[in-house]
């Protein structure tokens, strides 16, 4: 069993006890990101109750090689990192971005839809020049997630939103400076990551 695998083995049911839906263990030197979700979303409460549940649990279990770690709990953001044979079904039909492990014939990076997805593997509509299909199993995908169309998102903030118009109305007319009336809302679309120094 991997690094990876035991982290997975602690932290899922700390996860799942919280109602939250373990998406994502991913370990880098120094650093131990896990990635949780729910329909509807996460709020930063919710990010930091867990980041301190998981904390306790990974200090009661001490699976994680390396000694000292920072723990960074997030939620996936509008790009979300797929791994799981359960997270490909539920995004197909989703445009992907793939980068296949070393060795795979083929193009190692590129950008399609999700087509299909089984137990053993996916198929992807490429979207580039030639078009067509391709199968790959589970095991020679090295990273995929799904992509987000900037462009259209940011094309679609250019005109001012009801929201903002009142606002800047109201504040002409209380003589208040204005800000532009087409600047985007602060916000995200998934939650902030919580640190914790381990």
């Amino acid at each position: 069993m991997g690094a990876v695998d035991n982290v997975e083995r602690v932290v899922a049911p700390v996860v799942a006890a919280s109602g939250l839906e373990l998406v994502d263990v991913e370990l880098r030197p120094g650093t131990l990101k896990v990635t949780v979700d729910r329909p509807g979303g996460v709020d930063l409460d919710l990010i930091g109750a867990v980041t301190a549940a998981v904390s306790s649990a990974l200090d009661r279990e001490d699976v994680v090689p390396g000694g000292r770690y920072e723990l960074e709990v997030s939620s996936p953001g509008v790009e979300r990192r797929l791994r799981r044979p359960e997270h490909f079904r539920r995004f197909v039909g989703s445009e992907i971005s793939v980068r296949t492990r070393a060795g795979v014939e083929g193009e190692r990076r590129f950008e399609g839809v999700l087509e299909e997805a089984d137990d053993d593997g996916i198929v992807v509509g490429l979207t580039g020049p030639g078009g067509g299909s391709r199968r790959l199993a589970y095991l020679d995908l090295e990273r995929v997630h799904t992509t987000f169309d900037w462009r259209a998102a940011l094309a679609g903030t250019s005109a001012p939103s009801a929201r903002a118009a009142r606002r800047h109305n109201r504040k002409a007319a209380t003589g208040e400076p204005a800000r532009a009336a087409n600047r985007p809302e602060r916000g995200s679309s998934g939650a902030s990551p919580t640190r914790a120094e381990r």
